[in-house]
């Protein structure tokens, strides 16, 4: 991998954490203890939310498959949790870098939240980048919040599912598998389809599909520049940069194909999509289709669902959008969940 871009603020060993090889998990642990302070002090609306009265924890813990998980949850002192969240985060991303703005402001506004990165993503043991089984995923991550969820102090609370992006697909294939365990779920611009423009032609990925049974972790996968085509706000967009243990390479050839057949297998069960659904998309996505959440929002079964298109949003609409959008979304959320606590 090319050395990446000098960040300012860092200085030459910081920068050497930074151009090391992130496909072992050392490595990426290392890089985000060393730049975690660095992360929290970028100019974003995100990180200028007070942390005041909530309860932070990070965990590690090794799960029925022997990989070490990492999680964090932010839960508020002062007062009883009005719901549990629980988050799904998206491709080659982490749970530690903008979704702490974000979970700071959800638990803020009176609700625990609990995250954790997949394995291979962020902090978790595993190949960086490389998704084996879409499935597996799916399993730990049912693994995970299920043995939250048994908390005493959270089990009789509402529990919600948060997923962005490709961790829209987890959140829809997790209620999929436990269709009556969840009170709902909010999906900011789900991967219920991946854009067309950014699928290989048919005939190259018919090719791709066919090396990655020999080639699973092969980095041969053409990627557009995801920054440019997620973010709106060009300050933002720059920031994306600080995100120092993303994944950022061309995909593996195997987590390609999973997430294609994943986005094929939702397409084919919308119908059985029955819990209360938030679907928050931009009408400007090139990221994840948003027609496909149209037809999320038609097809699915539940009789509490509601949709919001928001006009000329990009794909990051927590986290790449001017800042009146922001607040914008984070407010149609809260109105959703408040009303589902009452």
């Amino acid at each position: 991998m090319a050395p990446r871009k000098k960040l300012q603020g860092v200085d030459d060993e910081l920068q050497k954490l930074l151009d090391a090889n992130m496909d072992g998990v050392a490595a990426r642990r290392r890089a985000r203890e060393a730049f975690k302070g660095i992360q929290l002090g970028i100019d974003h609306i995100l990180f200028k939310t007070p942390s005041d009265g909530l309860k932070m924890e990070e965990t590690y813990e090794v799960n029925s498959r022997g990989l070490s998980i990492f999680s964090k949850s932010w839960i508020p002192e002062t007062v009883r949790p009005k719901a549990m969240v629980y988050y799904c985060h998206g491709y080659g991303d982490t749970c530690t870098f903008f979704f702490e703005g974000i979970a700071r402001k959800l638990a803020m506004s009176g609700y625990g939240v609990f995250s954790m990165d997949y394995p291979g993503f962020g902090l978790s043991e595993g190949l960086h980048g490389f998704i084996p089984s879409f499935d597996r995923i799916v399993d730990d991550v049912i693994e995970r919040y299920s043995k939250v969820k048994e908390n005493p102090a959270f089990s009789a609370l509402p529990s919600f599912l948060f997923g962005q992006s490709l961790g829209g697909a987890v959140a829809l294939k997790v209620h999929l598998k436990q269709p009556r365990s969840w009170s709902g779920a909010v999906l900011v611009a789900p991967m219920c389809k991946i854009a067309d423009d950014m699928v290989p032609p048919w005939a190259l990925a018919q090719v791709l599909i066919g090396i990655s049974k020999f080639l699973p972790k092969y980095k041969l996968v053409p990627q557009k520049d995801l920054a440019e085509l997620a973010f709106r706000d060009l300050k933002y967009r720059e920031l994306t940069a600080y995100n120092v243990i993303a994944y950022k390479d061309k995909p593996r050839l195997q987590t390609a194909v999973e997430m294609l057949k994943t986005t094929q297998e939702i397409e084919r069960r919308l119908k059985e999509i029955s819990l209360p659904l938030l679907i928050l998309h931009g009408e400007a996505d090139t990221v994840t289709d948003p027609s496909v959440s149209k037809v999320l929002y038609e097809k699915a079964s539940s009789s509490d669902k509601k949709i919001k298109l928001y006009k000329d949003a990009y794909h990051s609409l927590l986290e790449g959008e001017p800042d009146e959008v922001i607040l914008e979304v984070f407010n149609d959320i809260f109105t959703w969940l408040d009303e589902r606590c009452k």
